[in-house]
């Protein structure tokens, strides 16, 4: 690999490491399973990285590659990757001001985001993280109209979850 083409992958890397943690927090459940997604991860992105055209934005094109790398070595596992508990998380989330019942609702929403399936998993994310649906249906390899109908039926999904 030229010198040019490093250092651009290693600045973006960089700049968009935080997609990968999201990820690795997603599903992981510890530090060193969290660590070695992290680490995979950034190999399939520095081998597809010569493959990048710009069709799309690097951020766009990272989601996908992560996602998809996570969910393939989730489906790979004969166990269920476990994901972080939202307690060991939490410190984590900045919050001005405590409200009891906002860290409440937010518990039961990781709880039930948890119980979906990967694909359905990867989706909430996107949609979570404020993607659009045209983005959204670039980053998981569909249509956007399928992006539409499979949101709505996690949102029902989620709200049999936590309104059994």
């Amino acid at each position: 690999m030229n010198k040019d083409l490093e250092h651009s992958f290693i600045t973006e890397l960089e700049n968009n490491q935080n997609i990968v943690h999201k990820v690795c927090t997603l599903y992981t459940n510890d530090k060193d399973a969290h660590n070695d997604l992290f680490q995979e991860i950034t190999i399939q992105l520095w081998k597809a990285y010569p493959k990048f055209r710009g069709d799309s934005k690097f951020s766009t094109w990272m989601y996908r590659v992560a996602l998809n790398t996570a969910i393939t070595l989730y489906r790979k596992s004969k166990k269920r990757i476990r994901t972080l508990d939202y307690e060991s998380v939490i410190f984590k989330i900045k919050a001005d001001e405590y409200d009891a019942t906002e860290e409440e609702q937010l518990k039961l929403m990781y709880k039930a985001v948890k119980q979906l399936n990967d694909i359905d998993k990867a989706l909430i994310f996107l949609y979570l993280e404020d993607k659009n649906y045209t983005e959204i249906s670039e980053t998981l390899g569909i249509s956007e109209v399928n992006a539409r109908v499979k949101m709505n039926r996690i949102k029902t999904k989620l709200k049999t979850i936590l309104n059994p």
